[in-house]
This record gives C-alpha cells, structure tokens and sequence, in this order.
C-alpha cells in the first residue's frame, strides 16, 4: 500500500482533512470577511474549523472564523481555540444563546438532526426546521450556505440517470421531509430579504472514521452479513466537501441556488465490499436480493465548478482499510445507508 494511503494516528487524520487544497484557499482569498459557523461540533464541523483557519493563513486572508455549538465532546472547545477558532459554546434551541451570536458576513449552517429511533418526532421539526428558519432570519445580512442533504430526491432505478439540481424533490420519511422543510425555510428567507444562499445537497461524505466504507469494512471484519438492499451509493471525501462548503459562498444567490456534493461515481455496494474484504483480507458476506433503486445523485456540476475531490475513492477506500487494520477508533455512527423507508 502507497505511504501517502496511510493514516496512523487521529493527529495524522486530522492534518490531512484540514491540510488547505488549492480549492480551500481559493475559497478564503473571496470569502471576503470573517465566517461564522452553526453546528460546528459535530463529525465534519472540526475539520471544516481547521481547513478554513489554515487556508485563511495560507492564502494571507485576515478572515476571522467562529464557532457554536454545544461542543460536548471534552476538549474539543478549548483544543479549538488553541489553532484560532472563536468559540461560542450553547445550545442552539436557547433564544438567549442565539443573540449572543456575533454578525459575520458569511454563515454556514451545519446544524441538523438525522436519528430519532428514541427520540420524539419532533425533534426533527425542530433541529431541521424551526432553528434554521429562526437563524436564517437573524442572519439575513450574511451569505448563507447551508448544508443540506442528496435524501430530498426520490430513489433512481439502477440504470437510470441519477437526479441533478433541478430535478423534482421526493423526500422518503419524516427525516427527508425535515430537510426538504429546512431548505424551504432558507428559500423564503432569500425570496423575502434578497439573502444569498448556497444549499448543498450532500451524500455521504467519508473519512477514516465514519462514513459508508466504514460501516462495510466494520461490517466485513466482524463477519456480518451486508444489506444490499439500496445496491448503489456515492460517497466523498469530507476534506473535499468542507472545501466545496467554503467556496460555495460564491454561488450563493437570491433565490437561493442548490448544489449536489458527492462523488460523480455511481459504486455497486457489493463491488466496494469486495474491494474493501480484498484489502482485509476477509470474504465478504451478503444478505437478501439487491435491490433495483439506490438513493444517489448526479454531481457532475460540482466537479466541472471546483474539479476532483483531493482524495478519489481508490485512496480512500486503502486510507479507510489501513486505518482499520491499524486499530483506528471510529465514532460509531453508522449511515444506515441501507434504510429504504427513511426510518433512521
């Protein structure tokens, strides 16, 4: 295995997602003024601190870059502080909280909620709609790019064209009817205040720890059998999509633009655990009858706009299998990307 597919330490991990790419500095050189980001403290808001800090310092950009969120994982807040960040640590839900926020020309909303197998409904409706439509209004002087997610279209047969940006929506479950709310809430803030919003339609962004190769990987060491009930997926490097994040400020337009982030290749499920098991050495095994549609989307724009990910699927999936085989921690946070009835 090529060294630069080798990742041994979180240190290691860490440098590489925020380690600043032609297209992250490019991105601070126009931000233009200092950013501020909502929902930071969770798996991509880290790395996407870092980036854009050391991307600002390489391109020589005076950006100030700020934070909130909960930040409930310890050391977290302070070990961002240390590398530049300005944290601002509180619970979104908390009215009080949210005006102590400062202004800042460009905001980026990674705030949302996906798993609710114990938690009220609602919860959804109030993480992915209600608090992003209260923000959208509070921000409505900034830029706005708001993360939103590839599970607002409808399941593609396999064979057919995967859905591209102006392709109708057909969310399946409550929690893609809750992204799709969250999306109409920063389209009526834009229609109504003229505000400049990007919103990225993501599909599993993957790093070492988390992400749709490493519930298969996980899945194929412990000898468990893989769903290949949804048989075709696209995945990302997250550096690539935190990168895209920071240039999409850009695109932002009124009325709001949308953007797919994802890989442009359409991988066989059963094709990347065969890879993956060649890598560790473990035959896969399978379960039940592959499906005939898949949740996927057509990111060509993307790529033709900001080019190739930094890190292609080939590297990832050899960084991915490295780690594990080395005794990486992962976050045990599975994408249940094999969920067909939006039942997270």
């Amino acid at each position: 295995m090529a060294e630069k597919a080798r990742v041994l330490s979180e240190t290691q991990l860490e440098e590489r997602l925020s380690r600043p790419t032609a297209l992250s500095v490019e991105a601070m050189c126009s931000l233009g003024g200092d950013l501020l980001v909502l929902g930071a403290g969770g798996k991509m808001g880290p790395s996407l601190l870092r980036l854009a800090r050391r991307s600002a310092d390489a391109a020589g950009a005076a950006a100030g870059i700020a934070a909130a969120s909960r930040f409930s994982t310890p050391g977290l807040a302070d070990a961002l502080r240390r590398e530049g960040i300005e944290i601002h640590a509180g619970d979104l839900l908390d009215e009080g909280f949210r005006r102590t926020l400062p202004d800042a020309p460009n905001v980026l909303f990674m705030m949302g909620h996906k798993f609710s197998a114990s938690d009220l409904p609602g919860t959804y409706w109030m993480m992915n709609v209600h608090v992003p439509g209260l923000l959208a209004e509070q921000f409505r002087r900034s830029r706005i790019v708001c993360f939103s997610s590839g599970n607002v279209y409808p399941f593609t047969r396999t064979g057919s064209p995967a859905p591209k940006e102006d392709a109708p929506i057909a969310p399946v479950g409550e929690y893609a009817w809750s992204v799709a709310g969250r999306e109409r809430m920063l389209e009526y803030t834009s229609a109504r205040h003229g505000t400049p919003v990007g919103l990225l339609r993501l599909n599993y962004a993957a790093e070492c720890r988390y992400g749709v190769l490493v519930d298969l990987e996980e899945k194929i060491a412990a000898g468990r059998p893989i769903d290949l009930s949804v048989p075709e997926l696209n995945f990302v490097w997250q550096g690539y999509a935190n990168a895209v994040a920071l240039r999409a400020f850009s695109l932002a337009r009124s009325p709001a633009e949308i953007l797919n982030v994802t890989g442009t290749e359409r991988h066989r499920v059963r094709d990347l655990a065969m890879g993956l098991g060649r890598r560790l050495g473990v035959e896969p095994r399978f379960a039940g009858p592959e499906g005939d549609s898949s949740l996927v989307s057509d990111a060509a724009r993307c790529r033709d706009l900001f080019g190739p990910p930094d890190v292609e699927a080939e590297e990832l999936m050899d960084l991915v299998a490295s780690w594990l085989q080395s005794g990486g921690r992962t976050l045990g946070k599975a994408t249940k990307f094999h969920v067909r009835d939006g039942k997270y």
